[in-house]
């Protein structure tokens, strides 16, 4: 490794940590003590193979330094609320700045966290519409508003000079007093005339006659007096107003001789309602003042589903569209509507799917005529004491939008509450580029502007920076559990960008997955603006457009695990194109590329999904096929995730009884159906959670590895079993440390300290489990062997060969036996699951799984794409069908069928753009999708 490739003349320790990120001596994981500086203030792209070091560099040593050297700095009380961090096998690290990571996290399950609430927009629009909210009556549409003491004097004083007037208020009878006794009261108190039907009585007169008085119809006259325009006059009625409310209890009356009277309250209603005033709390819905009643804010219940009630939306109430009313017990529901339903002119024969929704709602409420499905339910409910009714609803329950806040999750009132005629509710629901043209424009007085120019100001900043990392097609009250990994790593990109810090080290772990590559050129801007505002950004990244903009390029290599490690290269991706001699380097400039194959798959079966119009899918049809590779692609947002996720994955599982999801809105799932036998989604969660699950138990190696050891000359004259190989029982684990190698000493106010178990050495088992050796090896040094390296180990024992095997052909070579489940990125568990399904092979000849993929290609170098397209060719030719939803133009390029959605994202996507192959495509001219997969097959 010479200078000149790694572009620095200056040795290492005589760089300037103020101009340099200096990293001496590196050995996090399978680093092999490198040395890098990494200029400050400049975006640097790290790549390389999949397990090269890339994250062990970016992430374990640089940023884990620089968020313990962050903790290490706070007061010792602070730091036991904290995160303990441990410092990182390095020999040192100059010049870190604080350091903020966005890495790959499994989103947020959280079901009240939303788009609104992560980027922190959501509470400015709290603080907003509580400001400068004005409150409008359901009713009437006036404005709701409470009357001061200040403005009824100011309508006073704004009358003639001379003006006669009353100041009147009504007589509030307490329970418990009769009239007399108020009358009598009122006159202890001083006052001497009440009004009745306009007249004035005196009220020692009234008690006198005895006469029958009827409180409501009493007012007390609280003060008469003359309009004059000067301080004393005005004290006057200020105190009076003041006194008449209070006797009121909220109500002021003025009479004007000749004007007539006018009503004041200094109580917020309108239209004889009681409303509640503005505040944060009556826009939050993880509150329970503000929270809908029903649903306490989810936004779901557990209620009737629509979907199970009328399943086939293509049959009409004739032919018996509800399912509830289709047996002969029910049919009496039914028979009323069929019968009478010409007299209200309802079209008994017209497709469920055609009805408008005056007359779908019709279905539920019923009327004279007949009695709607929601009387029906409750007739069910009624009858719950026996089984067959408990049955039957149970047949027609599921999670549904709540109808008291109609999924808002807020309380009815809040809506009522509007800035520029939208209410809370109606700026959530709208994308995120529609609100930000509302905020733009928004008209205020100067009072409202005073008051909400801040808060403005930071609500556009954000949905500015949703925009530009492209989610503008997102609304504000999606669950941040629906989103896909790449979008929920750009939230948290653009919720950093909003809080504008300067002088930090953000580190990002691939930004670009998920992203069209239409839509990477905006989040590159965006990583720009971050780093010109005065911050070094680090991105871990594939992607060659993302290396184009970076200021520089560092290669970690030359290969995975054991075989990376090193620096192979550091400069500007021109010299790295040029000079360069790793992977990298070679796909790059063309020396390397994924071959096209030379004939696509034909297809014959399919799955047909009808009239899907879940989220923003515009009413689709579509044939999937079966026993090909097909690949779903679109811009972001555009409704591929939708389509697969929540309308073919759910509907196809449920047929099968295997998936339990809610089906998003479709009007049905045809075709070859009954020839699949299963349906596997292969996602990026984790494969397991415990400290001691890892991807050879998983994929069943470690059972053969254990026979294996237990079959020795040893094991049997000591009676090993398999299970004394094992570190997750009792027997020949290292009982100190429970088969964990480490043991960990809790810290009240530092780092807790992970210490090599004393017992074992760290090697999880018990010294006399640790005798028994195969080929000089004992358990404890295979569980210590890269994949790679047992497949040479055991190349002489098939069943241990033939479940490694798989491992290694999906791209995984690299990770160690026993290496913790935890420290797998979400691409790599995804991979190891693919390697699961991949050495289990078919049972039976009938077997045909379907299997999704949701954007494999996470984490992986082109070197890597091309070993893991191979593995899941493998799937298709055991005889099973592969749908993968992608943006990489090298996974495109690789299929038999293309399926495009779009055009646009958002509320401009989710039709159908495109069906057919590779080779189709590339000739369309208006298709985004078609303009970057010919420019990559024309290379």
């Amino acid at each position: 490794m010479n200078s000149t490739t790694l572009n620095r003349p200056t040795p290492i320790d005589d760089l300037n940590p103020r101009e340099f990120i200096i990293i001496k001596g590196a050995r996090v994981n399978n680093l092999k003590s490198i040395d890098v500086a990494i200029p400050r203030n400049k975006l640097v792209v790290v790549t390389g193979l999949s397990g090269s070091g890339k994250s062990s560099l970016a992430f374990d040593t640089l940023f884990a330094e620089g968020q313990r050297m962050y903790v290490e700095s706070l007061s010792s009380y602070a730091r036991q609320f904290l995160g303990r961090m441990e410092k990182p096998e390095v020999d040192y690290i100059k010049g870190v700045s604080p350091a903020i990571a966005i890495e790959q996290k499994v989103n947020n399950r959280n079901p009240r966290s939303t788009v609104g609430t992560t980027t922190e927009i959501y509470d400015y629009l709290k603080l907003l519409f509580a400001r400068i909210g004005r409150t409008f009556s359901p009713v009437s549409g006036k404005e709701v508003s409470r009357d001061s003491v200040t403005g009824i004097v100011e309508f006073l004083m704004a009358k003639e000079e001379g003006t006669k007037l009353m100041i009147l208020c009504p007589l509030v009878q307490k329970e418990e007093r009769s009239v007399t006794e108020e009358l009598s009261l009122l006159l202890h108190k001083g006052y001497t005339r009440v009004v009745a039907k306009g007249e004035p009585y005196f009220i020692e007169d009234l008690l006198k006659d005895g006469k029958d008085i009827v409180s409501k119809d009493l007012e007390i006259l609280i003060d008469r007096g003359v309009v004059a325009h000067n301080e004393d006059t005005k004290f006057r009625f200020s105190d009076s107003v003041q006194t008449a409310l209070f006797e009121g209890q909220g109500d002021c009356i003025i009479e004007i001789p000749g004007e007539g009277r006018t009503a004041f309250s200094d109580r917020f209603e309108a239209d004889g309602i009681l409303f509640e005033e503005p505040s944060v709390n009556l826009f939050t819905f993880n509150n329970p003042f503000g929270a809908c009643k029903r649903c306490e804010g989810f936004g779901k219940v557990l209620g009737i589903d629509i979907d199970l009630v009328i399943p086939d939306k293509s049959l009409s109430v004739y032919e018996g569209a509800i399912a509830p009313w289709r047996s002969e017990t029910m049919n009496k529901w039914l028979q009323p509507l069929l019968k009478h339903g010409i007299e209200f002119d309802f079209p008994i024969h017209r497709t469920y799917a055609e009805l408008t929704d005056k007359e779908k709602q019709l279905l539920w409420t019923g009327n004279k005529f007949f009695k709607g499905l929601n009387k029906f339910f409750e007739h069910l409910e009624s009858k719950t004491h026996k089984i067959q009714y408990r049955v039957m609803l149970s047949r027609y329950r599921g999670r549904t939008d709540c109808p008291e806040c109609k999924g808002t999750r807020l309380r009815k009132d809040a809506a009522y509450v509007k800035v520029d005629g939208k209410s809370i509710t109606d700026v959530v629901l709208m994308p995120v580029k529609d609100a930000a043209v509302f905020f733009e424009t928004l008209p205020l007085t100067t009072h409202e502007e005073k008051v909400a120019k801040r808060l403005l100001q930071e609500i556009q900043n954000r949905l500015e920076y949703l925009g530009r990392v492209g989610l503008g097609y997102l609304t504000l009250n999606r669950l941040t559990s629906t989103l896909s990994g790449g979008e929920y790593q750009r939230i948290k990109l653009s919720t950093s960008l909003g809080s504008a810090l300067v002088g930090s080290m953000y580190i990002l772990d691939e930004p670009s997955i998920g992203l069209h590559p239409r839509d990477t050129d905006r989040l590159i801007s965006v990583l720009l603006t971050l780093r010109d505002l005065g911050n070094t950004v680090i991105v871990v990244e594939h992607e060659e457009k993302v290396m184009q903009a970076a200021d520089q390029v560092i290669d970690i290599g030359p290969d995975a695990g054991t075989h990376g490690g090193e620096l192979i290269f550091q400069g500007t991706i021109d010299e790295l194109i040029q000079n360069g001699t790793g992977h990298t380097a070679n796909y790059l400039s063309g020396r390397e590329k994924l071959e096209i194959p030379a004939q696509r798959r034909k297809w014959r079966d399919s799955l047909k999904i009808k009239g899907a119009r879940e989220n923003n899918l515009k009413n689709i049809n579509v044939d999937i096929p079966l026993d090909v590779l097909t690949v779903i692609t679109g811009v972001s947002g555009s409704g591929k995730s939708t389509l697969v996720k929540k309308i073919l994955y759910p509907s196809l599982g449920k047929m099968l009884g295997t998936v339990g999801e809610q089906t998003g809105k479709m009007d049905a799932l045809e075709g070859d159906t009954k020839k699949v036998t299963q349906i596997e989604f292969i996602d990026q969660n984790p494969i397991g959670k415990s400290s001691r699950s890892n991807p050879v138990t998983y994929v069943k190696a470690y059972d053969a590895i254990r026979a294996l050891y237990s079959n020795l000359p040893l094991s049997k004259q000591r009676g090993y079993k398999p299970a004394f190989f094992s570190f997750n029982v009792d027997g020949g684990r290292c009982e100190t440390c429970q088969g964990e190698g480490v043991v960990k000493i809790e810290m009240q106010f530092m780092a807790d300290i992970q210490l090599t178990c004393e017992s074992c050495k760290g090697q999880r088992f018990k010294q006399e489990i640790l005798e028994a050796r195969y080929n000089d090896k004992s358990i404890a040094d295979v569980l210590d062997m890269t994949i790679d390296d047992a497949m040479d180990f055991f190349a002489n024992e098939k069943a241990v060969h033939n479940k490694l095997k798989p491992l290694q052909e999906v791209g995984l070579g690299y990770i160690r036996l026993g290496q913790s489940s935890n420290s797998l990125s979400g691409g790599e568990a995804q991979r190891v699951k693919l390697a699961f399904y991949l050495g289990k092979g078919k049972s039976n000849d009938k077997d045909h799984i379907l299997f999704i993929f949701d954007e494999p290609t996470t984490g992986l170098h082109f070197h890597d794409i091309d070993k893991l397209m191979k593995a899941i060719n493998a799937l298709i030719e055991q005889g099973n069908s592969v749908i993968i939803i992608e943006h990489n133009t090298e996974v495109i390029k690789l299929a038999d069928w293309v399926i495009d959605l779009g055009p646009e994202g958002g509320q401009e996507g989710g039709n159908i753009t495109f069906t057919g192959t590779p080779e189709e495509m590339i000739k369309l001219k208006d298709n985004y999708t078609a303009q970057y997969l010919a420019a990559d097959m024309s290379k």
